[in-house]
């Protein structure tokens, strides 16, 4: 009988998360004080952060336990499946063997509760009362709505305008944990407001709506920021996924030849090859794949250079791909794929080229995911849907080749509540878009001169 499922027992589950830090062949770019252009300190970030997610920020340990109590919680769900996509295969009639780690089995349906349960936990040991965040997509918010409803505290969601109009149940859903969500940009802060009086009908977009919750979480002595993606604390909590991914491989008695994820922010991803990366360092051939759409095209198109991570410059300076911190994409339906830029470890990998990007238009991503959905049961997030058109062409080409090449693919979430992006695909109503170049150079025009 063949194993089609991939489980681990509760007792097989992660202890540690991975910090790939002390593992780079080159250490990251320093994160700087905007101010000053010097080197960020635990001082200048401890106004929205507890001290304990910035020492994880900074963190040189190879490993860091994982509290009981998160631990605890993340045992509702954890450890996820890894699948093998054997319908998908027989589909393609390609010799490849093709793996899915899937994380739509967590309450909130995607990844992004492996970080919201930690970062509740440490603020809430911290004294802090309140979280504000921002969410594109509302996968984000979404998983910390249930974060902070487990653990007791306060949330305030500031989702992007375009995904808010579009995702009505993601805002119910976290309204129902007991959180606020409100369309981004809005006037209940100078950042919205500035925005709206430049032009009343924006879309918004993750950089709009981190000022405000930055400036919201900055003026509330109760209040601390939390973000979704794109930090080093935040790719660390997601390596859970990666951990069990390598104990299940060895189960299935088989090695990924490609790994292959999608990337707005670069979280869920990089919780999934991060942990498989000092096997790469060691010399094993894998390829790493990271996949983005061509409506924002940040790895693809975008310079390897120091930026804000919001519009209104309120963060640190990180150095990453971006295409600029006031670019505001289109109303493409993979809301979660709509940050102007990627996360500093991601971009620090791929610039030493040791991970590798490609651009996808949204229709073929959809046609991606119908084949997926088709085959394997599961209706993927728009977001893995870019990564699972790209797990299809690579798998055809062993069919080309005759390798039986072993794929990895990180599928980060479900598109339950996506369905109105799959209503605008199987009506032939959903159009692709490349954002023009010239936009995109418009855009870095306003990037900050560091000195």
């Amino acid at each position: 009988m063949r194993t089609t499922k991939i489980t681990l027992t509760e007792q097989e589950m992660p202890t540690s998360w991975y910090n790939i830090q002390p593992d780079l062949p080159e250490p990251l770019p320093t994160v700087l004080n905007p101010a000053t252009c010097k080197p960020v300190t635990p001082g200048d970030l401890k106004a929205i952060f507890p001290m304990t997610l910035i020492e994880q920020e900074m963190s040189q340990e190879r490993y860091i336990e994982i509290p009981d109590e998160v631990q605890d919680i993340y045992r509702m769900w954890r450890p996820t499946p890894l699948h093998r996509a054997y319908q998908l295969e027989k589909a393609l009639g390609t010799p490849a063997k093709i793996f899915y780690k899937y994380e739509g089995v967590s309450p909130a349906g995607s990844h992004k509760s492996n970080t919201a349960i930690a970062q509740a936990y440490y603020n809430k040991k911290a004294g802090i009362k309140r979280l504000a965040t921002e969410t594109g997509a509302g996968q984000w918010g979404s998983a910390l709505s249930l974060g902070c409803c487990l653990m007791g505290l306060e949330c305030k969601v500031y989702m992007v305008r375009a995904s808010y109009e579009q995702k009505p149940y993601r805002r119910i859903m976290m309204e129902t944990w007991g959180a606020t969500c409100i369309p981004s940009p809005s006037k209940e802060t100078n950042s919205g407001r500035a925005v709206l009086a430049q032009d009343p009908d924006s879309p918004g977009s993750l950089g709009i709506a981190i000022s405000e919750a930055v400036e919201d979480a900055a003026g509330r002595d109760d209040t601390n920021y939390s973000l979704g993606s794109v930090l080093n604390h935040v790719m660390l909590h997601q390596t859970v996924i990666g951990q069990e991914a390598i104990k299940q491989m060895e189960k299935a008695d088989a090695y990924p030849d490609i790994i292959i994820g999608c990337v707005g922010g670069g979280s869920n991803f990089a919780g999934l090859f991060l942990p498989f990366m000092p096997d790469k360092l060691k010399g094993k051939g894998m390829r790493i794949i990271c996949c983005e759409p061509k409506a924002c095209p940040t790895m693809t198109k975008g310079p390897y250079t120091y930026d804000y991570g919001d519009v209104a410059g309120l963060t640190p300076l990180m150095k990453m791909y971006t295409l600029g911190h006031s670019f505001v994409p289109p109303r493409i339906h993979a809301g979660g794929l709509r940050y102007h830029g990627m996360a500093p470890i991601v971009s620090h990998l791929h610039h030493l080229g040791l991970i590798e990007s490609m651009s996808i238009h949204q229709t073929p991503a959809y046609e991606g995911a119908l084949k997926f959905a088709r085959t394997e049961g599961i209706i993927p997030a728009p977001e893995p849907a870019h990564a699972i058109k790209v797990v299809i062409d690579e798998a055809l080409a062993c069919k080309e080749s005759g390798e039986a090449k072993t794929i990895l693919l990180a599928l980060s979430g479900h598109g339950h509540f996506d369905l109105s992006a799959y209503n605008e695909f199987l009506s032939g109503n959903l159009q692709d878009y490349e954002y023009p170049q010239e936009k995109i150079l418009k855009s870095l025009a306003a990037l900050p001169k560091v000195t």
